[in-house]
């Protein structure tokens, strides 16, 4: 029951702000987005991975499973992070924008999104089938948090860019 509560309060933390490695809305000022450094987001990468080992708590013949799983859980967020970099780099270079381009680039990527969530729904099937009732039980409470937290994130991105509109600050 402790592991819960830690990793509970561990969640609580993680999941309780929007993920800082997240491209932000500018400023009215006009300022350019901004992406979490490498460093920051590879520690908030093995802070995730620890708080999800920690909430399932793994027996011996289940942590033969892990290690499939926790490369394909650092490697989405990695290139999540790799993708937010260039788009962010993107945005401070006005350009003219060229819809085929645009298309082209969202088809190679959602191609590339589609793989990795491919190869970590294949990493984790053999370790989820040996999860018992409990460990199932948290692993669906902590990414339910995980969503709802992405969402309100989301929402309140989403009110910024709101804001910024109704008083005429459409440059970002």
């Amino acid at each position: 029951m402790f592991k819960f509560a830690v990793a509970l309060l561990t969640a609580a933390v993680l999941f309780g702000a929007p993920s800082p490695s997240h491209a932000q809305i500018p400023s009215p000022a006009g300022a350019t987005p901004e992406v979490l450094g490498e460093g920051i987001s590879k520690a908030l990468i093995d802070r995730r991975i620890d708080l999800l080992q920690a909430t399932l708590s793994l027996t011996p013949e289940q942590a033969r499973y892990w290690p499939a799983l926790e490369e394909a859980i650092r490697g989405r967020l990695t290139a999540r992070h790799q993708r937010l970099v260039r788009l962010a780099a993107r945005l401070r270079v006005p350009n003219e924008v060229n819809l085929v381009d645009v298309m082209n680039q969202r088809a190679v990527t959602l191609s590339e999104r589609g793989a990795a969530l491919k190869k970590l729904a294949d990493a984790w099937k053999p370790l989820y089938e040996t999860l018992d009732t409990n460990q199932k039980s948290r692993l669906r409470f902590l990414a339910a948090y995980a969503f709802r937290e992405m969402r309100d994130a989301a929402e309140a991105r989403l009110m910024q860019l709101e804001d910024h509109e109704e008083w005429g600050d459409e440059e970002y």
